[in-house]
């Protein structure tokens, strides 16, 4: 009979009301399976045992078995030190302390061989070790310890009640005690054998208690497989129970609008990727599930005729189709970019968004309700009660990841049948990522760009090089081009010296003097209206020079701006400069990226600039990102929490993600609903998972 895992962790011996609640509170265990779950940081290879003479001035832990021959006190500038004689058969060292001598000199017999384990420094001709770890020898014969000793996650409040890493190991060994190591398998004879993996049990004792090196990495694997195994079982399951239970509207035709459009108004030649893409939109459509796809594209590649083409193929089938954008600006430039292509055809489209005045916004409510508006564009105005369509068939959603689920699934709740959905995003997701956070979306990407298109020319320089950026600057601007500089803050903050944009304006004001250059500042305090104004003016063409904070970041459009300059570059991650490069090299001209920044820089930081100026390619900086801060921060706050993992880490265990997807995928395509005997611990698994756990609550 196993041991109940979901016992809470007050009953284990040694653990008691007090330590339960520090742990609960500090460590998030609150039964013995998270307990089990707490794996240790790093190892300390306690395998091998130094004689003194043996010692080196390498400063790293070893331990010495010896025994104390006597203590003296030694005055020092504050207080005193105690120092005690450990003496082996081959030589002498010393033991000091600082602190609670008291004890030490009370509880420390002479004469009796203890393990003394630490760092060891070369002091006065000899060898010390300050505070070590001491263990009686016959004691340290008889426990579970092993060669590599476990270090735990911890917090400054565990290790001030006393809490510390040798209390945690004694608590762990005594779990291992009452459940006599019987834990359930948690995955397929069949996958054991294949994968050559060790059982549950064995990797569970050999990560909390290894031998050696290779039994610890042999549990680390397994444990790291079973981890994604399950995260990926879930989102394909997902994936396939949404598609079976989720009917859509198939779309059958392709008819007048999206062949009239095709033959006759195509603006340019669709690239390979764009017909890829459209295909198997076209495929999702036609079916009878609903569709649920993600694409991906980097800036300028050509998303927004990929989406108008799948609004017109819902258009010749009778169904009304959305488009939302998180900011007004660029739900106004997708109404602009697209309003022209539609008129040609004869489409009714509008767009509704904060600022839409009443009697406008009443007009459009009618007329979608009775099914005359055929393309609504707007921001999360679309999400209002008010907002109802006669028969809602696509609904495309831009850069989804500044939309919360709880919105998104307004959009859902619009007709009786769920409508298709088309999420897009210009931030390049790195394939880990995609295969654990939209597991459960299919994924189209379109991965070239328009032919035509100059790739944007990236430099670093510092501020010293400033008089001949302005030069360059002029020279741009003398051939009819625009320019934005970018700072990243609106006022001065006292800790940071970065240049604020204020400053930044004057002194570009003063460089750039009226009336021969005419400049426009866009930032997060002014109001909508008069953003839109200082906007307006720069994509017209009457400011040469627009000096922003980053509320320029997404979508805005102007083919005539052909420089980016990015002040305090080192302020910003990798695709936030990606995003704002991404905002030049529009038009036919060639275009570049000056990221400016001071001289101090961190190593993140040059990492960051060295990136920007080696590629312009989304993925390849999107992987570099991942790898410099991290899932969670890639996610944003609100989904930083989906990747909670306990043991694997999807940058680093990247090889493992996709081989535990690809096994996730084969049990599932021979058996979808895990009814089969072999398959019965899956089942059982992934039932008990959802039970304890509120698992990984991803995207809707």
């Amino acid at each position: 009979m196993s041991v109940n895992l979901q016992t809470p962790i007050d009953y284990l011996k040694g653990v008691g009301p007090n330590r339960a609640d520090l742990l609960r509170k500090e460590l998030g265990i609150h039964t013995y399976q998270d307990l089990i779950n707490l794996f240790p940081n790093r190892y300390i290879d306690r395998t091998q045992y130094y004689k003194i003479n043996q010692l080196q001035r390498h400063n790293a832990d070893v331990q010495v078995i010896g025994k104390i021959t006597s203590f003296k006190e030694v005055a020092q500038k504050r207080g005193k030190r105690l120092v005690a004689t450990f003496q082996d058969d081959t030589g002498t060292m010393e033991l000091v302390w600082f602190r609670g001598q008291k004890w030490i000199r009370e509880n420390l017999k002479l004469n009796k061989f203890y393990v003394a384990f630490g760092k060891t420094n070369w002091f006065s001709g000899k060898f010390n070790m300050p505070h070590p770890d001491l263990e009686p020898l016959e004691d340290h014969k008889k426990n579970l310890r092993t060669g590599m000793q476990p270090i735990y996650p911890s917090t400054e409040k565990l290790s001030n009640k006393g809490i510390n890493n040798r209390v945690v190991c004694k608590i762990m060994q005594q779990l291992f005690l009452e459940s006599k190591g019987r834990f359930t398998e948690t995955l397929s004879e069949n996958l054991l054998e294949e994968l050559k993996l060790i059982s549950k049990k064995e990797a569970l004792l050999n990560v909390h208690f290894p031998k050696n090196q290779e039994l610890l990495s042999k549990a680390q694997y397994r444990l790291k497989f079973e981890e994604l195994f399950y995260i990926q079982l879930q989102l394909i399951l997902k994936n396939l129970i949404h598609k079976s239970k989720i009917k859509g509207y198939p779309f059958e035709k392709v008819d007048h609008y999206f062949n009239t459009f095709f033959k006759d108004h195509l603006p340019f030649q669709l690239t390979d990727a764009q017909k890829r893409v459209l295909k198997e939109i076209r495929h999702d459509l036609g079916s009878n599930a609903q569709m649920n796809r993600l694409l991906q594209g980097d800036v300028g590649s050509g998303k927004t005729i990929v989406a108008l083409m799948s609004i017109l193929i819902a258009l010749d089938n009778g169904f009304q189709a959305c488009l939302m954008a998180p900011t007004e600006i660029l739900s106004v430039q997708h109404y602009n970019g697209l309003s022209d292509m539609c008129k040609k055809l004869n489409i009714s489209i509008k767009t509704l968004t904060g600022s839409t005045k009443t009697l406008e916004r009443k007009k459009i409510h009618e007329s979608l309700e009775n099914g005359d508006l055929q393309i609504l564009i707007g921001t999360h105005a679309l999400l209002e009660d008010k907002v109802k369509f006669k028969n809602l068939g696509l609904a495309i959603i831009d850069e989804q990841h500044r939309f919360g689920v709880a919105q998104r699934s307004k959009l859902w709740r619009k007709n009786e049948s769920p409508p298709h959905i088309l999420v897009m995003t210009a931030t390049p997701i790195p394939r880990t990522l995609a295969m654990s956070v939209y597991g459960d979306l299919d994924i189209s990407v379109i991965d070239e760009l328009p032919p035509g298109r100059k790739s944007i020319k990236t430099v670093h320089r510092y501020d010293k090089n400033r008089l001949n950026v302005f030069k360059f600057i002029r020279d741009e601007i003398s051939k009819g081009r625009q320019i934005y500089i970018v700072y990243p803050l609106i006022q001065e903050s006292e800790k940071m010296d970065y240049k604020d944009l204020m400053d930044g304006y004057e002194s570009i004001s003063r460089d750039f003097p009226m009336p021969n250059f005419q400049i426009s500042i866009v930032h997060g305090k002014m109001k909508p209206a008069d953003k839109d104004y200082e906007m307006q003016r720069f994509i017209k063409g009457e400011t040469q020079i627009m000096v922003a904070t980053t509320v320029i970041e997404v979508g805005v459009n102007v083919p005539n701006a052909s420089v980016m300059i990015i002040e305090s570059a080192e302020r910003f991650g990798l695709s936030q400069l990606h995003q704002l490069r991404g905002r030049v090299g529009r038009g036919a001209e060639q275009s570049y990226c000056i990221l400016m920044t001071g001289h101090k820089l961190s190593n993140d930081s040059k990492t960051r600039l060295e990136t920007m100026v080696r590629t312009n390619d989304g993925f390849e900086i999107a992987e570099a990102d991942l790898r410099l801060r991290g899932p969670g921060d890639i996610m944003g706050t609100q989904q930083s929490g989906v990747l909670n993992l306990k043991i694997a880490d999807i940058i680093k265990d990247n090889d493992i993600l996709q081989n535990a997807r690809y096994y996730a995928k084969q049990v599932l395509q021979q058996d979808p609903s895990l009814g089969k005997p072999e398959n019965a611990v899956f089942l059982n698994t992934y039932r008990q998972l959802g039970k304890y756990k509120n698992i990984w609550n991803y995207i809707s």
